[in-house]
């Protein structure tokens, strides 16, 4: 059976702390390894710790950005949509939740319309023009 990590378990799991809940998680991982369990994080759930870290922890943006970078490639769990890994690696331009949507839409084939600058520089994203 496949699992698909929540919020609550990836960050614990960063950070170590709830102490228990990061070794509950460990070890949940651990018996995914041994039972050959595919285990997902959603791009949804790396957004939502991105902002957790900071919120909660006071991780600096890029640090937050590193820390998802190394656990999502430590070969562990896979990110879904794939595609939107290379969202973590860049800092500038677009804003990494805005990099999240665009890998998404990307994946199923869809084009982004956004009213915003910096999103509409990415590849095959389209920028609207109010009305009026």
């Amino acid at each position: 059976m496949a699992i698909g990590l929540d919020t609550s378990v990836v960050v614990p799991l960063l950070v170590g702390l709830p102490e228990a809940q990061a070794l509950a998680a460990r070890h949940r991982l651990e018996r995914a390894a041994i039972e050959n369990e595919p285990v997902f994080v959603a791009d949804l759930v790396v957004a939502e710790a991105y902002f957790a870290l900071q919120h909660h922890y006071r991780v600096p943006k890029g640090q937050a950005r590193a820390l998802l970078s190394r656990f999502l490639n430590a070969g562990v769990v896979q990110l879904d949509p794939g595609g939107a890994l290379p969202a973590l690696a860049i800092s500038a331009g677009a804003g990494l939740v805005d990099r999240l949507i665009h890998a998404r839409y990307t994946s199923l084939g869809a084009v982004t319309v956004t009213f915003e600058r910096q999103q509409s520089r990415l590849e095959g994203a389209v920028r609207l023009r109010s009305v009026g």
